[in-house]
């Protein structure tokens, strides 16, 4: 027997299986590809010669793979060894994915808790790793001292939907910093500025900016976009236009920018100039899209 079994070794799945061996714990290991197993092996885990063994092996499952049908793919053919064990998901999906494995969970008699990972490989097993749980409570507060083992755990509730729709909404602020990023030094660059020189400037613009959702997160919360508006939609809807013609101007591509810009339109023409920006939040949860 051992503390915990490990599914799939990816590079992430590694890293994890990694983690666990650092912090002490005992670690049964599984891959399709047995190659995969030999470095974990040289630090102690224990390689099962297939998932139903590896899942006999701990009272704790962690499964990371591609997607969640290679999830099924993998575990559906020994669903009956899961039965009074606690599967711990860390595959990226959806929330909706996230809600069906809990029932499919449930029916092999097994406990659930879904997870997103905050991190890169290199990170894992350092503070800096945010690992979101969701789903059993109890089972989570149960194995929460080894999971810690991965970086900083936080748990977000029974509903096993929450860790992946904290995850993909994490991810899409992400994206949009990074569009942002890569819009300016498409523009920069097209100057002939080299990207080193401008970075500074911009990281240090784009932190200044971050102190403003705060914010934001009130006048979403209470409803209230129009009270101390510094800069409304209309004049930053006006200003925006600059963006675009400078883009293309300089013959760099506007399609990161464009979309925007639409939002921002129609949030105008909903009545909303006078508003801050945090109101077209509203616009995106409606079913009505910008053309």
């Amino acid at each position: 027997m051992s503390d915990i079994a490990v599914i799939g070794l990816g590079a992430m799945g590694t890293a994890l299986a990694g983690a666990f061996l650092d912090k002490g714990h005992s670690v049964t290991v599984w891959n399709r590809s047995p190659a995969r197993t030999k470095a974990l092996a040289a630090k102690g885990a224990m390689v099962a010669a297939s998932v139903e063994e590896a899942i006999g092996s701990s009272p704790l499952i962690v499964a990371c793979l591609l997607v969640y049908d290679t999830v099924h793919q993998v575990l559906d053919p020994a669903r009956q060894a899961l039965s009074g064990r606690t599967l711990v998901n860390l595959t990226n999906g959806t929330p909706e994915q996230a809600r069906a494995m809990s029932v499919w969970a449930a029916q092999c008699g097994a406990d659930y808790i879904d997870g997103g990972i905050m991190a890169v490989p290199p990170m894992i097993g350092g503070r800096h790793a945010l690992i979101l749980y969701s789903g059993s409570g109890q089972a989570f507060d149960s194995h929460s001292g080894r999971l810690d083992a991965l970086g900083t755990s936080k748990y977000l509730g029974e509903d096993a939907g929450l860790a992946p729709l904290y995850d993909i909404s994490l991810l899409a602020g992400m994206y949009g910093l990074f569009t942002g990023v890569l819009q300016a030094l498409a523009l920069t660059g097209k100057a002939g500025i080299p990207a080193g020189e401008f970075m500074p400037l911009l990281t240090s613009w784009l932190q200044a900016m971050q102190g403003g959702l705060p914010k934001w997160a009130q006048q979403l919360d209470s409803g209230d976009h129009t009270s101390n508006v510094v800069s409304n939609l209309g004049m930053q809807a006006d200003a925006y236009v600059n963006l675009v013609d400078a883009s293309r101007a300089a013959g760099v591509s506007t399609e990161l920018i464009l979309p925007m810009q639409g939002l921002m339109r129609r949030g105008v023409t909903a009545g909303r100039a006078d508003a801050d920006l945090s109101s077209l939040v509203a616009l995106l949860q409606s079913s009505e899209q910008s053309i």
